[in-house]
């Protein structure tokens, strides 16, 4: 059974990055934000869950 490993740097960087992108879209009125806030936390929920599956990402 494999387990989930801890995703690089980079990719837990722009994961947490795009969702609280998303969760700051959705509390505060900005133009680009509000308009993509739920596509910005999928995206960082994806992210997170690619570079926790995935060894080496």
């Amino acid at each position: 059974m494999k387990y989930p490993s801890a995703p690089k740097t980079i990719t837990w960087f722009i994961g947490i990055l795009c969702g609280i992108l998303g969760i700051i879209g959705h509390y505060a009125h900005i133009e680009y934000l509000s308009e993509y806030n739920y596509v910005l936390l999928l995206i960082g929920f994806i992210m997170l869950a690619i570079g926790t599956t995935f060894r080496g990402l």
